[in-house]
């Protein structure tokens, strides 16, 4: 049977003699279904209130194919009138909102309600655009009825509900219960000894999503700037009810709560025990406004906008798009390309290698603001050094470096000479002194590993996974890096000491050697960066006076060693002295706050500046006199270009 001759067999089993409101809603939904004029024109015809063919024609025309009447509503109504579908038995019910009773098994009580109920519903008449509510709040009238003046008188709680707009709550596509809707204030009356049990009114399709309103007019607005199914609730103490039957109903869609302003903290716990979203109204909005309120005063643009930006419980996993990871925030860094800001890193070789040179000369650069360190850029953070290891001789160290660089005293580093243990509660009260000195977000030094968990087996993964979880609780508690210094084992070529799983807890990794030629320290390990540069230091004697024998007081400090040939130097050092220090510091700090990028032959979004605006920009940083500033810097300049630490082409300079 073609799907005309059916919609034909639907439409002539109608009476044309209804009255006009439902006879011009059977053409809207014929028009719907494909029929033409001619065959509505010849079905009116035989109607005994037939007002002629022109009056039928300017109907026809004045109907819009978008109007919200679907084909639905034609044998929906056809049904209703006893029209039995010639093409098919409908065993299930459809989806359809027009209701059709489907027979289930009940106790009495519940059957009588329901026959209650179903009997209210064919008095009423379809529902149509005009309806005063449905005006008011913007609406459709799929699926909706109103209780007719001729009809035998409805009275609940004393109101004639003649007029009214009547909301079917659906169960199995049969009426558990009806609402009405006053057409003149919207004040709303339940059928008297109705139940709402499992039942709810959609409006739409069910599809990917589902917008569960509190009441009509909300779901109406939610529908209509979504085209998304949504679904009536008859009350925001029905919405975990009526959640609970569409998760059981559709367990993959995704189902959004759409309260009203003050109700937010209810949809959150409907939410998290379905597993859905919730959407929430500005907070500047009087308690009960709604999503009706909101595309009245902002449109349904803006409406769509409000319910695409759903929030979601708390989950231990989070599902990231591409769009995400390209906009996630980049690395950051204490030493750049390093230490990362947080994480868990180490430092680690041979004794007598020069790693705890290297470690103090690594904090206290850090500690007093550096900029770079061996070349490599430095965020200064506070640094808490805990020395477990020659601890006796740390005063001297520090004493000396300080000496040596001339700098003053940081109050960015504090030092830890007690004992302490990472397997003990001494991480809870290490962590409360740091906490107290404001020291939190910085690094934590832990010299050395061995010392810092007394009596573990490093060669055991049971007790190396617990020095791993420890040191991770430690930089959890108070952020930042936590950085432990270790030793290399008998043989050297398997790097660190002790089982595999530290170096692959950590985030990076620094490497210090000495051969017959010198020292060096490598990136072993670089998180998200490349690692195998190399930077050949020495140590440096510095006098600092003399005992009560009168012998010569010394300590050591690190010092970048250019005589070490064996060594290739992967990056250029930037000057620890002189006008090209100051100059380059200056320049760095131009170039840091520069536009303009990627200029003459710089690289693709590096920072650049005019020479000539630097010069002048940098004019007296220097301490000599003031006509001879400009060529020093020029020369400073030329140097650090000479360096291989700056580029300059097109009148552009950068940092290479």
């Amino acid at each position: 049977m073609t799907d005309i001759s059916r919609t034909l067999s639907a439409l002539n089993c109608l009476d044309p003699s209804c009255p006009r409101e439902e006879w011009v809603r059977i053409l809207m939904a014929a028009k719907a279904a494909g029929l033409s004029f001619e065959n509505c024109h010849n079905w009116s015809k035989l109607a005994g209130n037939y007002a002629g063919e022109a009056d039928c024609k300017n109907v026809w025309k004045s109907i819009n194919e978008s109007g919200g009447v679907t084909a639905a509503t034609l044998f929906g109504i056809a049904i209703e009138k006893g029209w039995q579908d010639p093409s098919k038995v409908r065993a299930n019910a459809t989806n359809s909102n027009d209701c059709k009773k489907e027979k289930t098994t009940q106790n009495p009580a519940n059957e009588a309600r329901n026959k209650y109920a179903l009997s209210i519903w064919k008095r009423c008449l379809p529902a149509l655009p005009s309806h005063e509510y449905i005006l008011h709040k913007h609406g459709r009238p799929d699926g909706l009825r109103y209780y007719p003046s001729n009809a035998q008188p409805l009275i609940i709680a004393g109101i004639n509900v003649s007029g009214y707009l009547v909301v079917p709550c659906l169960s199995n596509d049969a009426p558990q219960t009806l609402q009405f809707i006053s057409p003149n204030d919207g004040k709303k009356l339940n059928l008297p000894r109705g139940s709402f049990k499992d039942g709810y009114f959609s409006i739409g399709e069910m599809t990917n999503v589902i917008y569960i309103c509190e009441g009509l007019g909300q779901a109406w607005a939610a529908y209509g700037a979504t085209e998304k199914c949504a679904v009536v609730c008859f009350g925001a103490g029905r919405m975990t009810d009526v959640a609970n039957v569409l998760r059981a109903q559709y367990p993959h869609t995704r189902l959004v709560i759409v309260p009203d302003r003050g109700k937010e903290k209810q949809a959150a716990e409907i939410v998290t025990a379905v597993k859905g979203q919730w959407i929430e109204l500005p907070q500047d909005k009087p308690d009960n406004y709604d999503v009706n309120d909101y595309a009245k005063d902002h449109g349904y643009e803006a409406l769509a906008n409000l319910l695409a930006n759903t929030k979601t419980p708390e989950l231990r996993y989070k599902l990231l798009s591409v769009d995400d990871l390209y906009n996630a925030p980049p690395m950051r860094w204490i030493v750049k390309g390093l230490i990362p800001k947080e994480g868990l890193a180490a430092l680690y070789g041979p004794s007598s290698s020069g790693k705890s040179f290297l470690l103090l000369d690594l904090a206290l650069t850090i500690a007093t603001g550096e900029i770079f360190w061996f070349g490599r850029r430095i965020n200064a953070v506070p640094i808490t050094y805990v020395c477990l290891e020659g601890e006796s001789g740390l005063g001297k160290r520090v004493k000396a470096w300080f000496t040596y660089t001339n700098k003053a005293l940081s109050k960015s580093i504090r030092f830890v000479t007690q004992p302490f243990n990472l397997l003990t509660d001494d991480v809870s009260e290490l962590v409360q002194a740091i906490v107290l000195a404001g020291h939190t977000g910085g690094m934590i030094i832990l010299d050395t590993l061995n010392r810092a968990a007394p009596g573990a087996d490093e060669n055991s993964p049971v007790d190396m996974g617990k020095i791993i979880s420890s040191s991770s609780n430690l930089q959890r508690l108070t952020g930042g890096m936590v950085l432990l210094t270790h030793h290399t084992g008998k043989d050297e070529t398997k790097k660190l000491r002790g089982h595999s799983s530290l170096p692959a807890a950590l985030d990076g990794a620094i490497e210090v050697t000495r051969t017959g030629t010198g020292r060096q320290w490598a990136v072993a390990k670089s998180k998200d960066d490349k690692d195998g540069d190399t930077y050949p230091f020495k140590l440096e004697i510095v006098n600092l006076g003399t005992d009560e024998d009168g012998d010569a007081i010394t300590s050591c400090v690190v010092d970048f060693d250019n005589s070490n040939s064996a060594n290739e130097l992967r990056r250029v050092i930037p000057p620890k002295a002189g006008n090209q220090k100051i100059v380059w510091v200056a320049i760095n700090r131009l170039l840091a706050s520069s536009k303009e990028h990627s200029k003459g032959g710089a690289p693709t979004g590096i920072p650049c500046v005019r020479l000539d605006d630097a010069v002048s920009q940098l004019h007296g940083c220097l301490t000599c006199d003031s006509k001879r500033q400009t060529e020093r810097i020029r020369s400073a300049i030329t140097g650090l270009i000479s360096r291989g630490l700056l580029g300059l082409q097109e009148g552009w300079i950068w940092t290479v």
